[in-house]
């Protein structure tokens, strides 16, 4: 699944490889993706330039000239740059462009969202003014509030976006190794400097992915065939039965609600 890392890495290729690009035109083969009426979306987006493309948490957003393309890539969204090539099965969105290349956006699963909205206001609409602080901007007294009054697991709370943005299921099971606390920890157990080492903690995690181009894991590749190497760098996801990094003991899998959750037994009691 694309986190904070890998949408990062595909927002630097795709700047680089389609800033200036005027959208001509847009076919919707799957058009539940599109979160707009249709026909309107067409209409709207036509014409307008890709003056560059910024990132919150983990969604993309296409600064136009009039509105904001906001886009989910969510468990297995991608993007292809192609010319005439004939469509691929799960490419349900294509964006012509004036330069006779188009742009795909690929998703087995279908679960990828795509929203127009005005420029003028798309900072203060769904789903961006949902969004949390990314770890390098959140403050330490308020998130150490926060997680004082959240009565459920450290997990849990890492995983909501709206609490905090950019972390997914892998760097939070990183970010918690790093930090020594286990997962199911209730997060109003936390302590001021547990706090503290977490938010640390993911911003390492998160810098580091970034750097290495996120990380790839089963199906994820990000755009235009650029892999993560973070992979490399994992101390504890994945690792089920195999030796932690710091003590030699060997890690756990176990489920947080409902997700795969990997745990050196002796580092995080």
């Amino acid at each position: 699944m694309p986190e904070l890392p890998e949408v990062e890495t595909v927002r630097v290729t795709l700047e680089n490889e389609i800033s200036n690009e005027k959208i001509i035109g847009v076919d919707a083969y799957y058009q539940k993706i599109i979160t707009n009426e249709t026909s309107e979306f067409k209409q709207k987006i036509s014409n307008q330039k890709i003056n560059r493309i910024d990132r919150m948490g983990k969604y993309l957003i296409f600064i136009l000239d009039r509105d904001a393309l906001i886009i989910h890539l969510r468990m297995e969204g991608k993007f292809f740059i192609k010319h005439d090539e004939p469509i691929e099965k799960h490419e349900h969105v294509v964006f012509h462009f004036k330069s006779g290349r188009n742009l795909r956006y690929h998703d087995v699963r279908k679960f990828g969202t795509i929203t127009l909205i005005p420029l003028s206001d798309y900072l203060n609409t769904y789903p961006l003014n949902q969004l949390g602080k990314e770890p390098k901007d959140i403050d330490v007294d308020y998130f150490y509030t926060v997680l004082n009054k959240k009565n459920i697991e450290i997990k849990a709370v890492l995983l909501d976006q709206h609490i905090i943005a950019g972390l997914g299921n892998i760097y939070v099971d990183e970010t918690l190794f790093l930090s020594h606390i286990h997962p199911t920890r209730l997060a109003s157990n936390i302590t001021y400097d547990e706090t503290k080492w977490i938010i640390q903690a993911a911003i390492q995690v998160l810098d580091k992915a970034t750097q290495l181009g996120g990380t790839t894991i089963r199906s994820y590749t990000s755009s235009l065939g650029v892999h993560g190497r973070f992979q490399n760098e994992l101390n504890v996801h994945m690792k089920e039965n195999e030796p932690c990094p710091r003590c030699q003991t060997n890690i756990i899998k176990m489920k947080v609600k409902g997700r795969g959750t990997y745990v050196c037994p002796n580092c995080q009691k």
